[in-house]
């Protein structure tokens, strides 16, 4: 069920829309579900965003399957849906427990190492990036039965290609990862508990440091680290990227370098309070930018609504462009379509879609092409700027027999030129489940 904002939410996110998204902070990065344990990777000059995902009507932890968004300008992100289930893992009976994951590749493979919680740490292997993941080995890799710490894998192969899979709550795990990353050598390596450390561990190394992120102090949970010079330890916890705040619970790190800048992801439930007050564990993904001292310590990120994450590149208009891309789109859901791909679903009137940055050129564009499905007709305004920015154009929906039943459609663009966020507005008498949508370009 879709909820609406709360007031106060909703008054400060209409004067954002109104007065030009360049003044927003930081918010969750995906708003079409919750997500939550963020595991980044970059690949192709892309992040690929792996999430666990939380159900939406979650009170503790209801966790299905893991999701994948990409971005190639650190604002906007595709959905691309569900890459893998517990129901993936055979010997897996029970639905629930799609706790935190990392994926990494080697020798073009990607390999993605699971909490299957209450029963270990399994793995997963694909030929790409998207899925389709697969077990290849039929049984957990790691499950230290009746102790329940083997939870939040996190993996990194080191410059002389040995591979190391750390984990743990509230102890610290490792081991040795074959070459084939679906085994281990050597036994189970047991850390104990770091000060200040809780769970979720991300390990990787930069500039000859070696680094665990992980979650800090409880409860709340900020986000701590440890460095070392050894990829085994011994760890110096060094302190805080990210102090305890009351407005997030929980947190689970993860940490990437890409196009020249370094970011930190993490988790809040800053979506969730934009509808409800109470707690639930319905978590969304956050991320900011995140610096180094010349002694490769870290310095104190703010909290991730207090900052704001620059766009690192202008968006194409020219090109097709799936529906399921968006900085913005609170209160829209995505769906799977028949062939595999993702569509935007659940669009009710007044609800609008955000993609910031948009280069339109000098020139300008003339015309705007969508493929929907809509039972009632409805209309989208395209705006510059806000909901409430100029209007370049309307595409009058026509009712095209069906929810499922797509066709393209087009109109007239006047005014769309230079560099501006665009906003999709939706009008419709109907009031709700307007349309689905499936892609968009302008020309």
């Amino acid at each position: 069920m879709k909820t609406r904002h709360s007031f106060i939410p909703f008054v400060l996110f209409s004067m954002w829309l109104c007065g030009g998204a360049t003044l927003r902070a930081q918010d969750p990065i995906i708003q079409t579900k919750y997500t939550a344990d963020p595991a980044p990777m970059v690949y192709n000059d892309t992040v690929f965003l792996y999430t666990g995902h939380d159900e939406d009507d979650a009170y503790s932890f209801k966790m299905f399957d893991w999701q994948l968004y990409t971005s190639t300008d650190m604002v906007n992100w595709t959905d691309h849906g569900t890459v893998a289930t517990t129901k993936t893992f055979p010997w897996r009976e029970e639905q629930n427990g799609a706790w935190a994951m990392q994926v990494v590749e080697r020798n073009g493979k990607f390999y993605m190492y699971c909490t299957v919680q209450g029963n270990g740490i399994g793995v997963l292997v694909s030929d790409s990036p998207y899925g389709p993941f697969k077990d290849p080995i039929g049984q957990p890799l790691v499950w230290q039965k009746g102790i329940g710490d083997d939870i939040d894998p996190t993996v990194f192969i080191d410059d002389d290609g040995q591979a190391y899979m750390y984990w743990g709550n509230p102890n610290l795990y490792y081991v040795k990862l074959n070459e084939d990353m679906i085994s281990y050598s050597g036994g189970i390596v047991k850390i104990g508990k770091l000060k200040t450390y809780q769970e979720g561990p991300w390990f990787y190394k930069r500039n000859g440091h070696y680094y665990l992120a992980f979650a800090s102090t409880c409860c709340p949970e900020g986000i701590g680290y440890a460095m070392s010079g050894s990829p085994t330890g011994p760890w110096d916890v060094k302190g805080y990227i990210m102090r305890p705040t009351e407005r997030t619970r929980g947190n689970h790190p993860g940490i990437i370098d890409y196009k020249g800048k370094t970011y930190v992801f993490g988790q809040n439930n800053d979506l969730l309070f934009l509808d409800i007050k109470e707690h639930r564990e319905r978590r969304s993904v956050s991320v900011a930018e995140m610096h180094y001292n010349p002694d490769g310590t870290i310095q104190e990120v703010p909290y991730f609504k207090d900052v704001k994450v620059e766009q690192i590149e202008h968006f194409n208009p020219y090109r097709r462009v799936e529906a399921e891309t968006m900085a913005w789109g609170h209160g829209l859901k995505t769906a799977r379509l028949d062939d595999g791909g993702i569509y935007v679903t659940a669009v009710d009137d007044g609800d609008s879609l955000v993609v910031r940055g948009v280069d339109f050129g000098k020139r300008g564009a003339k015309r705007f092409r969508a493929c929907i499905a809509s039972e009632q007709g409805c209309a989208v305004e395209i705006h510059l700027d806000s909901a409430g920015g100029p209007l370049v154009g309307t595409l009058e929906v026509k009712a095209t027999g069906g929810m499922q039943t797509y066709k393209e459609m087009e109109c007239r663009v006047k005014g769309a030129k230079g560099v501006h966020d665009l906003v999709f507005l939706f009008k419709g008498s109907v009031g709700k489940d307007l349309m689905n949508w499936d892609y968009w370009c302008f020309n």
